[in-house]
């Protein structure tokens, strides 16, 4: 089965345009776009134009082509337009908003969580706590949720976090695969600590430990990540192994950056295309 993998695009629409044209010239069976799909300018809560007014459009072409799209919203995707993206993908047979569910296509089952670990920045509508001993770093100012009528603000960011479920508990409720050795997990958060989670000049470090342990407990065939950007230019890394499963993030900075693989022979490619007016 051949695979298209593509993550961190922010609405940035000549990128969509070649995510399509590229899947069909690498004959994809399945594209999947790992969070962060929307816009994030000085509007976020004009999300839903680019669902309604561009999204839906992006999807018909996939569909009309036969290929799978499995994709979910990521953490600057706001959470409130969550229902029209979900209804969006449900026009179309073969497109999956993948976010806590699996899919299973030509025997393999996809797995998708969206869910990140807490970041300084102040939309917090998917952040969790990694683990429960997790210790919060500083923030650049109140928590901020997305709301119908505008930002709610949270007054204690700390407090109200400690009343979710952690990335760790929201990886034990996901659907299982029957078989983890035919799986791929898309998880929009990197694992920690093995070249995958870098930012600012190397030594930093933005990934979970609770991804990473559960990864190294199940083994699934394939992780596919994304989340920070600049990763694979900072460490020099773009893919790792963790035990017998395979770990990808390809990052996505200026160049229309994704990764081709082949799920039989386990064969991948990281590409790189800049953008031509």
């Amino acid at each position: 089965m051949k695979v298209l993998f593509v993550t961190d695009l922010h609405g940035s629409r000549w990128k969509y345009e070649r995510l399509f044209e590229a899947a069909k010239g690498f004959r994809a069976d399945v594209a999947i776009n790992g969070g962060d799909m929307l816009p994030w300018d000085n509007d976020p809560f004009r999300q839903g134009r680019f669902i309604t007014n561009y999204l839906d459009n992006h999807f018909a072409q996939f569909n009309s082509a036969g290929i799978y799209y499995l994709c979910c919203p990521g953490n600057d995707d706001l959470m409130i337009f969550d229902p029209l993206f979900e209804e969006t993908c449900d026009k179309y047979p073969f497109v999956v908003c993948l976010a806590q569910r699996k899919f299973e296509v030509g025997g393999y089952e996809f797995i998708g969580m969206n869910w990140v670990v807490d970041y300084p920045f102040r939309l917090k509508d998917r952040c969790r706590m990694d683990r429960d001993n997790y210790v919060f770093g500083a923030q650049f100012g109140k928590g901020l949720l997305s709301a119908p009528e505008g930002w709610q603000e949270i007054d204690d960011w700390f407090a109200y976090a400690k009343t979710l479920p952690t990335i760790e508990e929201e990886l034990n409720r996901l659907v299982r695969p029957k078989d983890m050795s035919k799986s791929v997990y898309v998880i929009h958060t990197p694992p920690y600590g093995i070249g995958l989670d870098r930012y600012s000049h190397g030594a930093l470090r933005a990934g979970s430990k609770a991804v990473y342990n559960f990864l190294k407990k199940y083994q699934p065939k394939l992780s596919l990540h994304g989340h920070i950007h600049e990763s694979p230019e900072v460490s020099g890394r773009w893919y790792a192994k963790l035990g017998r499963t395979t770990c990808i993030q390809p990052g996505q900075l200026n160049e229309f950056t994704y990764v081709t693989m082949d799920l039989s022979t386990m064969k991948f490619d990281r590409i790189k295309e800049q953008y031509v007016a």
